[in-house]
């Protein structure tokens, strides 16, 4: 294990920085059911993965961080055969589908597909817990046909599936996608933050 991941946060609570963006992100967390789609962005190292990861073990508990790492295949309507690798837990999907290159938008309708045919395994649970989640890193290495893509997927399956998009520049991101998406903006921290 990571030296960082070990000291990584993993509670929305232990996160110290950014008061504004912890709060609004409990209040996201202690009330699922009107959990929107969400933006992340900011610049490297800011810690847009940590807050996800904070809200998720905030939405679904510490089932969350129990994951898996799961290599799958996806074939494209040309019959090519894309590889790429996800992160996953019984509540969440995480993947960065830039990876496959030109046929990203392949790989985003058929892993939001899959993920949104069942229910959460909360469902039963909590109400509140209808949806699963997917993460997408470096959503603006996407491209416009796949940015596209996963806006028809997004709204076609919103019941049953919430998205997380993670980018640097979301000036990159098509307006159709980034206008379905709650921003929240991960400012660098401070060097007194740091210390």
């Amino acid at each position: 294990m990571l030296w960082v991941d070990k000291h990584r946060p993993r509670g929305i609570k232990n996160l110290t920085y950014h008061d504004n963006i912890t709060n609004r992100l409990q209040r996201i967390g202690s009330n699922p059911s009107n959990m929107p789609h969400l933006m992340v962005y900011g610049p490297s190292g800011a810690g847009k993965k940590t807050r996800v990861m904070a809200l998720l073990r905030e939405l679904f508990g510490p089932g969350a961080e129990r994951l898996k790492l799961d290599r799958r295949t996806f074939k494209t309507p040309t019959s090519r055969m894309v590889e790429i690798n996800m992160i996953s837990s019984n509540y969440h999907i995480e993947l960065c589908p830039g990876d496959a290159g030109m046929d990203d938008r392949f790989v985003v309708q058929d892993v939001i597909k899959e993920m949104a045919q069942s229910k959460s395994l909360l469902a039963k649970k909590d109400s509140r817990i209808q949806f699963k989640v997917v993460v997408l890193s470096e959503v603006d290495r996407l491209s416009r046909q796949a940015q596209a893509a996963l806006r028809r997927t997004m709204e076609k399956y919103a019941s049953t599936c919430r998205l997380i998009l993670i980018c640097n520049n979301p000036s990159k991101v098509i307006d159709p996608l980034r206008s379905r998406c709650l921003g929240i903006r991960i400012s660098a921290p401070s060097y007194d933050d740091v210390s």
